[in-house]
């Protein structure tokens, strides 16, 4: 049996090791009582910090150009917000195992399945979201520069993606520590920033606006439904919460973490997709053809495009450091021996190659719509499975027993895999792959309904479903209690 129970709990100062001034050393290891601290209240601008983001005013843009209304489109980000409960519900398991979440879905996957489902659906997830906001960074930077006179096509892209990649990392490498003493402070930033965005733009908005040819029917509702799949992406994609949570008491009621989480994600991610909307409408389709950073560009006062940037980049910084991260950590829990700080430089390099690759092939249009809708396909059933889990065992999970990953411990199952886990993960996966529908893949089942994207409830419906049946059965037996 293997545990990490004994890592050290403080600096060699005193310092905790999860102290704002220090490097985090601590990866994957226990967080014991004593070294537990916060309020569930301060990750609601921990999350926050992320949602104010140039994804989300792009997501608005699309919802716009898939030839919705304007209250259609808001209706639907205010539904597809609803969401973010599933974050908030899975982040309640990380102070109950007090560990990382890619070390809690032993319970759900098995030692040997767990390994698989990090390194495959956890690190994709990473990686995604890793690249498309160093994509956005990279974009909007260097149309900036392009603007005063430096204007290589290739090398200001990468140049910007390699200098914020690098801020980055220090950040991760430094850890919870900073992300909890940061991130309410660039929340503030990011929210008066991207507030003066929303209010220069306000003149240049259509509040009349309607689709010279309204979409109805059938159209509507594949339009609406594609939309979602694209809104849903976001939210299903955050496993990774119980990571910014397990620092917290064991004491901390699973209510107010999960609604803590849910409101710091949803509120400022709702607000500024709205934004985009809006912004929809006041662009030209033909400004389009030059990037939606161009087209933003040209609609702001000269002194507020830099400022925009800078908001860019600090969100940027700010999500993928929690990415990098976590990530870091499931590169130990699938049992690389790499300590933390290490495999958070390894994942900023793989993010760092991926975002330069997408820099010389895509527009951010192009790559976040495709993207996104793509990124369901692991992270609906993912997500589905984690928070069925979650509520079937009422958030109850013993850390040692986690690490407990030789043949006789709890979470062994079969030869290290757990059948109900792997069945409905794979199962989903087929749903979600048979339900989407996106420009360079329409699945059978959304074909044969007239390119209706389904993929985000019959992912997670086949996958939960599945899952909680399953665990009725002699498949799901335990090791030892």
């Amino acid at each position: 049996m293997t545990t990490q129970l004994d890592a050290p709990g403080a600096h060699d100062d005193g310092v905790p090791v999860d102290a704002a001034t220090h490097p985090e050393t601590r990866g994957i290891d226990l967080v014991s009582d004593a070294e537990r601290h916060g309020r569930a209240r301060d990750l609601v601008l921990v999350w926050a910090a992320p949602g104010v983001s140039i994804l989300n005013l792009t997501v608005g843009v699309t919802l716009v150009l898939l030839g919705l209304e304007l209250w259609q489109a808001i209706g639907l980000v205010l539904l597809a917000s609803l969401l973010w409960i599933l974050p908030g519900i899975v982040a309640t398991s990380g102070p109950a195992a007090g560990t990382s979440g890619s070390v809690i879905t032993r319970a759900m996957y098995g030692i040997a399945g767990n390994r698989l489902f990090v390194t495959i659906v956890g690190w994709l997830i990473g990686a995604v979201f890793l690249s498309l906001s160093w994509l956005a960074s990279s974009f909007m930077g260097a149309d900036l520069l392009r603007r005063v006179g430096i204007d290589d096509p290739v090398w200001t892209p990468i140049g910007v993606t390699v200098v914020v990649s690098t801020i980055t990392v220090v950040v991760a490498i430094f850890g919870h520590g900073l992300i909890l003493r940061v991130y309410p402070v660039l929340a503030a930033v990011l929210l008066v920033i991207f507030l003066a965005v929303g209010v220069s733009i306000l003149p240049s908005v259509d509040w009349t606006y309607a689709n010279p040819q309204p979409l109805e029917g059938l159209a509507l509702l594949s339009a609406a439904s594609i939309g979602f799949t694209i809104l849903a992406s976001t939210p299903l994609s955050f496993i990774n919460s119980p990571d910014i949570a397990r620092y917290l008491p064991r004491s901390t009621r699973p209510s107010h973490i999960a609604l803590a989480t849910a409101v710091g994600g949803a509120v400022p991610s709702a607000v500024f997709t709205i934004v985009g909307v809006l912004l929809g409408t006041a662009l030209e389709r033909a400004a389009l053809a030059g990037g939606i950073d161009a087209a933003i560009f040209d609609l702001l006062p000269a002194w507020l495009a830099p400022v925009l940037v800078l908001g860019v980049v600090v969100n940027t910084i700010a999500l993928n450091a929690m990415t990098t991260y976590t990530s870091s950590m499931a590169l130990q829990a699938i049992g690389l021996r790499l300590q933390r700080i290490p495999a958070a430089i390894v994942v900023g390099v793989v993010g760092t190659a991926l975002t330069i690759a997408l820099v010389l092939t895509s527009s951010l249009l192009d790559a976040v719509n495709l993207m996104l809708q793509f990124l369901v396909v692991v992270s609906a059933p993912a997500m589905a499975v984690f928070a069925v889990d979650v509520l079937l065992r009422r958030a109850r999970y013993d850390g040692v027993e986690l690490f407990d990953d030789g043949p006789g411990g709890r979470y062994w199952y079969h030869r290290g895999w757990s059948v109900p886990g792997i069945v409905s993960l794979v199962g989903g996966g087929v749903a979600t792959a048979a339900c989407l529908a996106t420009d360079v893949w329409v699945g059978p089942v959304a074909l044969a309904i007239g390119v209706v994207d389904l993929s985000v409830p019959a992912g997670m419906l086949v996958a939960g479903a599945l899952y909680a049946l399953l665990l009725r059965t002699p498949l799901a037996k335990e090791g030892r209690p």
